[in-house]
């Protein structure tokens, strides 16, 4: 809605419908899990893309919530594939742990991300299990094949004939925990029994 698509969830107000997950409404769980993975970690960097239009808002609310949780939040900037390798050299020299927020650009380059964070030996939290099952240390998130599953639901009934303005934004709310127990062990970390019981998978 903040991008002015449509109206309402309920009643979208014009030709666009759609399958909307959660993303941004999970970001303080999120830091508080990675927080609780790496307690070590005085401070966070945070990897965004300068280029996504909720960026701005997203940094202030992260800055609020890493304050809450007496941590330092560093900005890292990346917005093309050849920013990535010098985003990664910038936060080893600061951040104890690595905090990857949902972004297109981010989930397209998922693997080199879980292939940079595992050269420069960073502790990263990513928004989706895809991150986890490339190598990823943990992911917290909506599960995108649920929201791929809903997406398929539509398509079928606009194809029939309905007409999107009568279908309100389906809202996809399985989330999941993932946990990668061989990244964890190259990373030398130990992952505290209270999380891994709360994972809803472990990668070994």
């Amino acid at each position: 809605m903040k991008l002015g698509l449509v109206a309402g969830l309920s009643r979208p107000g014009g030709n666009v419908t759609g399958v909307s997950i959660l993303s941004f409404t999970l970001l303080a769980k999120q830091l508080e899990l990675l927080c609780e993975l790496v307690p070590t970690a005085a401070t966070v960097a945070f990897l965004v893309n300068p280029n996504n239009a909720n960026t701005v808002g997203r940094m202030k609310e992260m800055q609020e919530i890493a304050r809450s949780l007496g941590r330092q939040l560093q900005i890292v900037k990346a917005a093309t594939e050849a920013e990535l390798e010098p985003a990664f050299a910038a936060l080893q020299r600061h951040a104890g742990a690595l905090f990857v927020p949902p972004d297109p650009f981010f989930t397209s380059r998922r693997e080199q991300l879980v292939v940079l964070a595992a050269r420069h030996a960073i502790p990263a939290s990513y928004p989706f299990r895809e991150y986890a099952a490339a190598g990823g240390l943990m992911s917290y998130g909506a599960n995108l094949l649920d929201a791929h599953r809903l997406v398929g639901i539509y398509t079928g009934r606009i194809l029939k004939g309905e007409k999107p303005v009568d279908l309100p934004v389906e809202q996809s709310t399985e989330v999941e925990l993932i946990i990668n127990l061989k990244t964890a062990k190259a990373l030398g970390l130990t992952i505290p029994l209270p999380l891994l019981g709360r994972a809803d998978e472990v990668i070994e």
